[in-house]
C-alpha cells in the first residue's frame, strides 16, 4: 500500500480515531534534535528563537508543508 491509498484509507477513520493514528505516527518519528518529552516552556522558547535565528541567518531555508510532503512522496518512489 502506498502513502495515498494510506492516506485516503486513513482519512475515513472518525477524527478520534484519526487523531489517535496521527499521534501514534508522530511519535514514532525520530526526533532529528533529540528532544524529550520533558522539555520545559523555557527550553521550547529557547529552542524557537535558535531556530529563527538559523531561518534569518540563512543556515537553513524553510520550505512549505506542500513542498515537503512533495519531497518525501518522491523519495518513496
Amino acid at each position: 500500500m502506498n502513502i495515498d491509498q494510506l492516506a485516503s484509507e486513513a482519512l475515513r477513520l472518525d477524527p478520534k480515531d484519526r487523531a489517535l493514528l496521527a499521534e501514534t505516527i508522530w511519535e514514532s518519528l525520530e526526533d532529528p534534535y533529540i528532544i524529550g518529552p520533558g522539555i520545559s516552556d523555557e527550553e521550547a522558547v529557547k529552542l524557537a528563537i535558535e531556530r529563527d535565528d538559523e531561518i534569518k541567518n540563512g543556515k537553513v531555508t524553510p520550505i512549505s508543508h506542500k513542498e515537503m510532503m512533495d519531497r518525501l512522496r518522491r523519495d518513496e518512489n
